[in-house]
């Protein structure tokens, strides 16, 4: 296992981490699939992730991650605590909703989270989560307090964590990015601003649907040029955790066409690497719905339906109504975007609402 440096924090992570939602079990409504191993064998799991060298776990609150914190608190009890790194995260904006729920968290660990990060931030809490009394300033205080080691920000959009990368309350990001939703860390990587800030990413197998058009080892190793700190790995399985820890996979460097056309072999993917320049007048996350179109033809069909059908077919009206155009201006991969939302209409259509009842 390779280790790199996260920021500035003094620590040193395992190249790639240990993302817990696999290990979940129960029913959490914000999660389409897991395996639900029992306690005895989910600590197990982490064992044999932490046996071949992986030393950092992410996890979040129960509400979010269902049994993952407290699982997690459980191998916690059966190893040289100095030698992990824990972040765990919770989707609460105000300082007073954060603050009770680290304090809840360091209980069901069993211990202080070494990172401490707001999930889920994006335009719409921005401002509430960085402003004054916000879940930020929280995370500051608590970290003053020592009851977190590091701040940090999760989102899946570039402007907050461009704006966390500016912030000094902030010790670390979390972000998203594979070999196909390459675009952030793109701009990441050319962006001296995130330099000085730790960096964890996830996705890395696009929740697993990347597996198949693509090896492990390809998916792996094809983001290990991008400057990040430690890519989460969702592992539900000794097997996958065997696979993805047992040895280090050498970088593979994809163009993004030749990644396209892999892809091609299965159905015709929308050419979009959620760069996130798009910029919709009246709103809407074109990146998003083009995301949800490849997870939904790469088989995560009903999860995928219902996140489009949450504005989609209002996107597409606007869409073929705007006479501005400016998100194709600012498009580097030069996509056809009304043309590709008529795409998902016409999908959304043929779906029916019917089956999501």
């Amino acid at each position: 296992m390779r280790y790199r440096e996260l920021g500035k924090t003094g620590l040193r992570v395992s190249e790639l981490g240990f993302g817990t939602i696999p290990i979940l079990s129960g029913h959490v409504p914000v999660l389409p699939e897991y395996f639900s191993p029992d306690t005895e064998t989910a600590v197990k799991i982490m064992r044999m992730a932490y046996d071949y060298g992986c030393n950092f776990y992410d996890t979040a609150i129960v509400e979010e991650y269902g049994d993952a914190e407290t699982k997690l608190g459980e191998f916690v009890k059966t190893v040289d605590r100095s030698r992990l790194v824990i972040s765990d995260k919770a989707r609460f904006y105000s300082g007073g909703e954060i603050y009770r729920e680290v304090l809840r968290s360091a209980e069901n660990l069993g211990t202080k989270p070494d990172i401490y990060f707001v999930h889920q931030v994006d335009e719409d809490n921005a401002d509430e989560v960085f402003g004054r009394y916000g879940a930020l300033d929280a995370l500051y205080d608590l970290k003053r307090e020592g009851r977190i080691g590091f701040t940090g920000i999760a989102s899946h959009y570039y402007n907050v964590l461009y704006r966390g990368a500016t912030d000094p309350r902030v010790d670390v990001l979390q972000g998203s990015g594979n070999i196909l939703e390459r675009g952030m860390l793109e701009r990441i990587k050319k962006e001296k601003t995130f330099r000085d800030k730790g960096l964890i990413i996830n996705k890395v197998y696009a929740a697993g649907l990347l597996i198949g058009p693509f090896t492990v080892a390809e998916l792996i190793g094809g983001i290990l040029d991008y400057p990040f700190s430690s890519a989460l790995l969702g592992i539900g399985t000794f097997e996958q955790a065997e696979t993805a820890f047992a040895e280090e996979y050498p970088p593979v460097r994809f163009s993004f066409e030749e990644v396209i056309d892999r892809m091609r072999a299965g159905f015709d993917p929308i050419a979009c690497d959620r760069c996130q320049k798009c910029v919709c007048p009246y709103g809407h996350e074109i990146h998003t719905g083009f995301r949800q179109f490849n997870y939904y033809m790469l088989g995560k069909e009903f999860w995928a339906i219902k996140k489009l059908n949450m504005d989609m077919h209002e996107a597409y009206r606007h869409c073929v109504s705007c006479r501005e155009a400016v998100c194709m201006q600012d498009c580097h991969r030069h996509i056809n975007i009304p043309g590709e939302l008529g795409r998902i209409h016409r999908l959304l259509e043929a779906y029916g609402d019917y089956r999501l009842t």
